[in-house]
């Protein structure tokens, strides 16, 4: 009982934190706070049995203090007043309005009269006086457009705003700037205030009003357009940078007419990774390759020239399609394994009037016959570049004199409404109604699939066609074959069979000996080397005669030194010597092909 005693008189505990609690409760609001009047305190116990000194200083509020506690007489004589805050009914709303930096003017009845206008809009349009209409005294609102905006509020009642509108040198203090206001037109109600001594106060009966509260946004605006700058410089940078990868002219093959269109998606910085090509592997055969590299920015790009600088090194190996497409998937792994590639590479041979092609997940190729019919060379297809663990296969399809082909990416064909092989077929359409030269039909195509400046994607285009020739035309263009069995007479056979044929196409003396002499080598080597079957072909373009020996064998001839003392080993030398170009392929049947080109003067 001592102990407690002796902790309430402690200071700071928590029954004088409750005592302080008990009196400021049960004082009056706004009454000052006056220190209690000290009451005697009892000397004996209550009815309960409790302690007079501990029961009074409960009934009382108050707990006594410590013996060694001295109250201040002066802070206990001092009452602190209690201040209340000022209600809103309090405060004036022109002081309000006249603190705000945003523009204000206050409007009302069917002529917009001008009640108000505070110091910023003061500020940037100059003093206006009360009691005129908008379109005399602010005649800033009507160049702004806001005054047929102004009637509407005041008809409907419903508040209106209108963003991003230029004042001339009115960035708020700041006069040698534009300034970039956001204005909201809200409605209300203008209260009678009786005779006002204020001149600015014009209304003095209740009438309805809009309030005009201008928003500066004269720096997000500007924010805004080195934004777009900025985004335009690396548009314009990421698209310089995806033209350069593409080629700049293209390879136009002796057979085929060929022609290709690229256009970057919309105005956004991140250009696709489309691109196309046309590669010429010699002995009239031409590759065709056109393919999309997932996803957009300076990265897509980026992987897109190195597969296309890829294809390129290995459309020189003459590998089939699906060969070069299977070395292409490993490559794109190595580049970015998180990149991966739709591809589509396909081989014209003029001989043969047919293209045999190799699929990524790409789109089908679509051909079109000389007749109008339009053919999808749908299958087969494997999965995109980069995926690996699969194993692609080559197909084919027809392409003869008068027919024409169409590769193409997504871009012109997929909507984000739509589904895609809705596109393919709109395309198919398109193509079957769309004549003249290549270049015309890609311009064509574009416009009928809707393709626009601000089209969303990437749309790359490769068309070709087989012309068939007629007249003049078709005497620059030749071909004459003999099938070879072996044995000791076939090298005199080839010899009189390329003579004869090369007299008969009107060959200058020259070029028909070097015709001959590459012919006889060629029959040579293969005699000695491959097996039968064999064929000798000769081929003439408006540019160039081609010379071809075909064989069962399908090691590939290489050319290499021979020794003083060798019989052998000479004959590729010779005809690498003498021919403009030559090379050697792999035949899908198994076999090679060995063959040479020599310019044809003029060319």
């Amino acid at each position: 009982m001592i102990f407690t005693r002796w902790s309430a008189k402690l200071p700071g505990t928590q029954r004088r934190a409750a005592a302080r609690s008990d009196r400021a409760a049960a004082r009056p609001a706004g009454t000052p706070a006056t220190p209690p009047t000290a009451a005697p305190e009892p000397t004996g116990p209550t009815a309960d049995g409790t302690p007079a000194a501990l029961t009074a200083a409960t009934t009382t509020g108050s707990v006594p203090a410590a013996r060694a506690e001295r109250p201040d007489p002066a802070s206990a004589q001092e009452a602190a007043p209690v201040t209340l805050s000022p209600t809103v009914d309090a405060l004036s709303v022109h002081d309000i309005l006249g603190t705000i930096p945003a523009l204000v003017a206050v409007v009302y009845g069917p002529e917009h009269l001008l009640a108000y206008v505070n110091g910023a809009y003061a500020s940037v349009f100059g003093p206006r006086p009360a009691g005129q209409t908008a379109r005399e005294a602010l005649p800033e609102l009507d160049a702004l457009g806001l005054l047929p905006l102004m009637d509407q509020v005041l008809r409907s009642g419903k508040p209106r705003t209108v963003k991003s509108r230029k004042v001339p040198g009115g960035a708020g203090g700041d006069r040698s700037r534009d300034g970039y206001y956001t204005f909201t037109c809200t409605p209300i109600e203008v209260a009678a205030s009786g005779p006002a001594p204020d001149p600015e106060v014009a209304c003095v009966a209740p009438h309805k009003g809009v309030l005009v509260f201008g928003a500066d946004v004269t720096d997000q605006v500007e924010s805004a357009e080195r934004l777009r700058a900025s985004e335009a410089r690396q548009r314009e940078a990421a698209v310089t940078l995806q033209r350069s990868l593409l080629p700049q002219e293209l390879e136009q093959p002796d057979d085929l007419r060929v022609a290709a269109t690229y256009q970057p998606g919309g105005t956004d910085a991140a250009v696709g990774g489309d691109w196309y090509d046309v590669i010429t592997l010699g002995a009239g055969r031409t590759a065709l390759v056109i393919g999309d590299v997932m996803g957009r920015g300076v990265r897509a790009a980026a992987v897109m020239g190195q597969l296309r600088t890829a294809v390129r090194a290995y459309a020189r190996l003459d590998l089939p399609p699906h060969e070069v497409l299977q070395l292409l998937d490993g490559l794109a792994a190595e580049i970015d394994a998180n990149q991966i590639a739709t591809c589509v590479y396909a081989v014209h041979d003029p001989n043969e009037g047919r293209l045999v092609y190799a699929s990524a997940g790409h789109l089908p190729i679509l051909v079109r016959d000389p007749d109008g019919t339009v053919r999808r060379a749908a299958e087969p297809t494997g999965p995109p570049l980069g995926t690996g663990g699969w194993l692609h296969t080559s197909g084919s399809v027809t392409l003869g004199p008068g027919s024409s082909a169409v590769l193409y990416t997504d871009g012109l064909v997929e909507r984000r409404d739509k589904d895609i092989d809705d596109g393919v077929d709109a395309l198919e359409r398109a193509f079957a109604g769309a004549a003249g030269p290549p270049d015309i039909v890609c311009d064509r195509l574009l416009r009928s699939l809707g393709i626009t400046a601000t089209h969303d994607d990437d749309v790359a285009i490769l068309v070709l066609q087989h012309p068939e020739r007629t007249g003049h035309d078709a005497e620059l263009f030749h071909n004459a074959a003999l099938e070879l069995h072996g044995g000791t007479e076939a090298a005199p056979r080839a010899r009189a069979f390329a003579s004869g044929v090369l007299a008969s196409w009107r060959f200058s003396p020259e070029l028909h000996d070097l015709g001959v002499l590459a012919a006889s080598e060629l029959v040579a080597n293969s005699l000695q080397h491959g097996t039968p079957p064999m064929r000798l072909r000769l081929r003439r373009t408006d540019r160039r005669l081609i010379v071809e020996v075909t064989d069962g064998d399908d090691h590939l001839p290489r050319r290499r030194r021979a020794e003083p003392a060798d019989e052998a080993g000479r004959g590729i030398s010779i005809v690498a010597t003498i021919a403009s170009s030559w090379g050697s392929r792999r035949t899908p049947g198994g076999g090679k092909a060995v063959w040479c080109e020599f310019a044809l003067p003029g060319s």
